[in-house]
């Protein structure tokens, strides 16, 4: 990997960015990672303290910009000396820009001005995908788009540029798409388009990367006329990455090309490790809110408002078309043991036993607290639409059936609390409402890559779906999907797998009121 570094101006002190050198180009003395590459930072300060340290974060967010804490750092080292360097390894960071901190004694009031680095990938420039579809313009408005994120290899800087397409397009060497569509544009209907009133403009762009290798990229702009709403369909998507995505190799991409790919708009995601929402809206050129922990959600559509984090959930406002189109989305990680159905299908408790057990777990309580925290907004779903999605660790009491009592260890009519609550809280089960026979349409979500118990010998592992998209309000369900890429190997045999989590995803594709 390469890094492109600025130096800033001093304030109280001074930090530059010198470069990133493999281990065994380091100085004798200096903090090493084991193997791999590293960002090397030079820094003096007149206020030396055993506790100054110098941290990496995402430049898309995260960082002490206000000097106080908003996220942890990537990486940091200690820098206690009136000067000196201070190495941080690469080894866990994803192309893409970063900014470094000099920050004093263990607190987040600054030292120095921060520092822009980027961190590019090896070899030729490359795009996970070879078309994509950006969001929605409308005729007469302006519109930009950003696709420097998609883009990976060829050393660290790279220029765009158009090859052909809409005239209205244009295509900055930075990599941003933008111009106005003009009235024509929302006439020209593409071959093969069957609903009415919907057209898109098209752009090829090329990037050249620094080493001169080039890549291409073929982008629609779907175009909606001036008295159109800007959105009238949404793909909603719940999408648990297993640790951002890290057990698996090359994730950054297959992920990227997953997300571009399924036509989804907005995506609750779960085990970001307060980090990956911001990696994969930055790749995406989206929208993002990230939360402390498990929680994040990643929008094609501006996140208008954040609400915070509640119990195990975390709410966002997101603006489809200004005030004119909103919805609320609330997105859910419950806690994942004491687990349900090892209870029932491992060791044989009572239904009374399994439910006790399903508070001790947590995920009553936290799914209580999340449904009172959203009820005005349940209560206005009306005008706001409102979205639940999330990694519920609960089996839905829609699918535990007397048709399904055999599959499920003998049991049925178990009324899971964490899908039953919900339910009377006003919401709906979109899978459900596509695919009303849970025996046709199982929709299992855990696990694709666990066909058995983890540490058993030939127990099977139950199977069930244990990720939602609910919804309340004025929205119609069109279509709904459990997702996997590919067929994945199960674990321990994972790491090549194109589908980079332990889950399946849900996808559902609402029509929104006029």
């Amino acid at each position: 990997m390469r890094v492109r570094f600025l130096i800033p101006a001093v304030i109280t002190a001074l930090l530059v960015a010198l470069g990133a050198f493999p281990v065994s180009a380091a100085p004798r003395g200096t903090l090493a990672p084991a193997e791999g590459e590293e960002f090397t930072f030079a820094y003096a300060t007149s206020d030396p303290h055993p506790a100054n340290w110098i941290g990496l974060y995402r430049s898309s967010g995260g960082g002490p910009v206000d000097e106080e804490y908003v996220a942890p750092s990537l990486v940091w080292e200690y820098a206690p000396q009136a000067e000196g360097t201070v190495r941080l390894s690469a080894d866990s960071l994803e192309p893409g820009s970063y900014t470094a901190f000099f920050l004093a004694r263990d607190g987040y009031e600054w030292l120095a001005e921060p520092v822009e680095v980027r961190l590019s990938a090896d070899g030729p420039v490359s795009f996970p995908v070879q078309a994509a579809t950006l969001h929605n313009a409308r005729q007469g408005q302006p519109y930009e788009a950003y696709l420097g994120g998609l883009l990976s290899g060829g050393g660290s800087e790279a220029e765009f540029e158009k090859v052909s397409g809409d005239a209205w397009i244009q295509v900055s060497a930075d990599g941003v798409l933008s111009g106005t569509p003009r009235a024509s544009a929302a006439r020209e209907t593409p071959a093969g388009v069957s609903r009415p009133n919907r057209s898109s403009a098209t752009v090829t762009v090329e990037a050249t990367g620094e080493d001169g290798s080039t890549a291409r990229l073929d982008v629609t702009v779907p175009v909606r006329r001036h008295n159109q709403a800007l959105v009238d369909e949404l793909g909603v998507m719940s999408f648990n990455t297993w640790h951002g995505g890290t057990q698996v190799n090359g994730y950054h991409e297959k992920q990227v090309r997953f997300l571009l790919e399924s036509g989804a708009d907005v995506v609750g995601l779960q085990e970001t490790q307060g980090r990956h929402a911001a990696r994969l809206a930055d790749a995406l050129g989206w929208y993002h809110w990230q939360g402390s922990g498990s929680l994040g959600v990643i929008s094609r559509y501006p996140i208008a408002q954040e609400y915070g984090e509640v119990n195990a959930s975390g709410g966002v406002r997101i603006e489809l078309d200004g005030e004119e189109s909103q919805v609320n989305l609330w997105n859910v990680h419950l806690g994942y043991t004491p687990y349900g159905p090892y209870d029932f299908c491992f060791d044989g408790m009572d239904e009374e036993r399994v439910l006790e057990r399903e508070a001790e777990s947590g995920r009553t309580p936290q799914i209580t607290d999340t449904l009172a925290a959203m009820s005005d907004q349940v209560d206005a779903a009306d005008e706001v639409p409102v979205l639940l999605v999330g990694d519920f660790n609960a089996p839905s009491h829609l699918d535990w059936t007397e048709e399904l009592r055999e599959k499920n260890c003998g049991y049925a009519d178990v009324p899971w609390p964490t899908s039953v609550l919900p339910t009377e809280a006003g919401f709906t089960d979109s899978y459900r409402v596509a695919h009303p026979d849970p025996v046709s349409a199982p929709g299992h979500t855990w696990s694709p890559v666990y066909p058995f118990h983890e540490g058993s010998t030939g127990r099977e592992e139950p199977q069930d779906r244990i990720d939602f998209v609910y919804h309340a309000g004025d929205l119609t369900v069109l279509e709904s999907h459990d997702l996997v890429v590919g067929d994945p190997a199960p674990v321990p045999r994972h790491a090549d797998n194109e589908w980079t989590t332990d889950h399946a995803a849900v996808l559902t594709f609402y029509s929104l009121a006029s």
